[in-house]
């Protein structure tokens, strides 16, 4: 299995941030053919979604995220800024992990399916994302 934790910066704002890129980077240096890619994220306030980006998606996520999950003080969890606990229940709504198949060395992802971090948290700024190759 080939493993690698990858740094995302958000800058501290709601952020949808396409993973295209940093994946097919990975899966080139593990040499990657056929098998699974496990994407995790090892935070409490962060979660990962297979969306379109680039449409319009990704900031209609972030509304309806914002509609389902207001930033305001009904939240029992306080610490933070504004509205933080809503950031607390995130993850139980977009997973923090998902597995991808990889046939000849590339996601199956459909046409218009990109692994994107979805982070509403705007209290931190830096993310990671663990990218886990196993081989089939």
């Amino acid at each position: 299995m080939d493993s690698q934790l990858i740094e995302i910066r958000t800058g501290g704002r709601e952020a949808v941030v396409d993973l295209t890129d940093e994946i097919a980077a990975f899966l080139r240096s593990a040499g990657a053919r056929d098998g699974l890619l496990n994407v995790w994220v090892p935070h409490a306030t962060a979660g990962l979604a297979v969306i379109e980006t680039g449409a319009g998606s990704d900031t209609d996520l972030l509304a309806a995220l914002r509609d389902l999950l207001p930033a305001d003080d009904r939240w029992t969890h306080r610490h933070g800024s504004a509205g933080h606990g809503r950031d607390h229940v995130l993850p139980a709504l977009i997973a923090p992990s998902m597995s991808v198949p990889v046939l000849d060395g590339s996601t199956a992802l459909g046409t218009w399916q990109s692994v994107c971090l979805v982070d509403t948290n705007g209290d931190n700024p830096v993310r990671s994302v663990r990218l886990s190759y196993l081989p089939g």
